[in-house]
């Protein structure tokens, strides 16, 4: 026999274990002191107060807010000849409205300031008094 052939006859005990916990435990070796082990302290985390500070969005998918109604008064349709046909298209190419996303937008006519000319509105919405006004001078709203 050698002495690298040499056996226990009983194994080594293992330590007991206790309740103390390892080294890297809740702290890990840093200590537990300063404003944190005081009474009252009360630190909220940063990124918290800034996600509290945004506003909701409401509703599913948010689509109200995505369709944009261009707005376009009576009085500035008095560029166009008698008689002509006012669309979004025609309305683009006088300036009147932009496009949105690469295409034409809603437009919405509105009652504001007086209109001179015989015109045909199509493809646009109209409020009550810019469609008296222009029925009135003979135009028409399709």
């Amino acid at each position: 026999m050698q002495i690298h052939e040499l056996k226990r006859k009983n194994p080594n005990k293992k330590a007991k274990q206790v309740g103390r916990g390892g080294t890297r435990g809740k702290t890990s070796g840093r200590g537990g002191k300063g404003q944190t082990a005081r009474a009252g302290n009360k630190r909220r985390p940063q990124m918290r107060d800034i996600i509290k500070k945004i506003p909701k969005l409401r509703g599913y998918r948010f689509h109200s807010a995505s369709i944009k109604i261009s707005p376009v008064n009576v009085s500035a349709l008095n560029i166009f000849e008698s008689g002509a046909v006012v669309n979004p298209a025609s309305l683009f190419e006088k300036s009147l409205v932009r496009r949105v996303g690469g295409n034409f937008p809603a437009v919405k006519i509105l009652g504001t300031g007086e209109l001179s000319k015989k015109l045909s509105i199509v493809g646009c919405k109209v409020s009550a008094s810019a469609r008296a006004k222009i029925e009135k001078v003979g135009g028409s709203v399709a």
